[in-house]
């Protein structure tokens, strides 16, 4: 299978998990197709083995840089609002309590730990599949798991004193 026909195949998946991860239809798109940009960059090693998991993958590594990338250099008021009312949905205020809680959490954590908790609690992955697509053990899957939510009780005590 080429390139092309991952595109067609897998393309709205990526999409998905695009505009799950970023809440935004424009930098959903862009993300998209800088990973079957990057892709391409790298045709000549890639095997038709799981190519849904790498997409996946890709997709996910693509979103939690652009993420990361963003609050290095925030948007600047203006947008930043418009941002936000575009991808709200629900109650704002708890949307809004949400986002800091997360932004408090993982300011800290390690790119891998956020791949960890994405695959795991979004996309529903088992233990063994997040190890697998990791690399790591899966015990070391749960400690780290079991570490993030240790510190959001932690966070959301101090909240509640």
């Amino acid at each position: 299978m080429n390139i092309e026909d991952w595109y067609r195949r897998y393309g709205p998946m990526v999409l998905r998990r695009c505009r799950t991860m970023l809440r935004h239809e424009a930098q959903a798109m862009d993300a998209m197709q800088d990973v079957f940009v990057r892709l391409m960059r790298h045709e000549h090693r890639l095997h038709d083995e799981a190519p849904a998991a790498l997409l996946l993958k890709m997709a996910t590594h693509e979103c939690l840089n652009r993420i990361a990338a963003e609050k290095r250099a925030p948007l600047d008021g203006d947008d930043a609002v418009l941002q936000q009312i575009a991808a709200a949905t629900g109650n704002e205020e708890s949307r809004l309590n949400a986002r800091m809680v997360l932004d408090r959490l993982f300011r800290r954590e390690r790119e891998s730990t956020r791949l960890i908790a994405v695959l795991h609690l979004v996309d529903g992955m088992t233990l063994e599949e997040v190890a697998a697509e990791t690399g790591l053990s899966v015990s070391g899957v749960r400690k780290r798991l079991r570490e993030l939510k240790a510190r959001l009780e932690r966070m959301n005590m101090v909240e509640h004193v």
